[in-house]
């Protein structure tokens, strides 16, 4: 079965890490984004998420990122991970990013 627990690192050069996978696979962990449009530094930021365990090994997932130590943004990944036939484990994810706007009428440009 997939392990999410420990690094993992995307094309763009990002990493994530889970700390440990629950047997109710639910987990935690710290988000290090390598893309960014804030002016601020980028921090690592905290992750919360839940897996599902199948049998087969191949399980979905989702996780939230909160990005409050330098944006007012929030953003939710939902995925795969996959075991190819070399015993490697590859994640496939879509992700939506909500950014604070001022305004109501704002709404239509806060979400990618």
């Amino acid at each position: 079965p997939c392990n999410l627990t420990g690094w993992w690192k995307n094309d763009l050069g990002s990493r994530m890490q889970v700390f440990e996978v629950g047997k109710d696979g639910t987990f935690s962990g710290e988000y290090h984004t390598a893309a960014s449009i804030t002016k601020k530094p980028i921090q690592p930021s905290p992750l919360i998420g839940s897996q599902h365990l199948d049998e087969d090994g191949q399980c979905t997932f989702g996780f939230t990122v909160n990005w409050k130590k330098f944006s007012d943004s929030t953003a939710v990944f939902v995925g795969q991970c996959f075991n190819e036939g070399d015993g490697k484990e590859v994640l496939h994810t879509s992700w939506l990013l909500r950014e604070k706007v001022d305004s109501e009428p704002d709404d239509w440009r806060a979400t990618r």
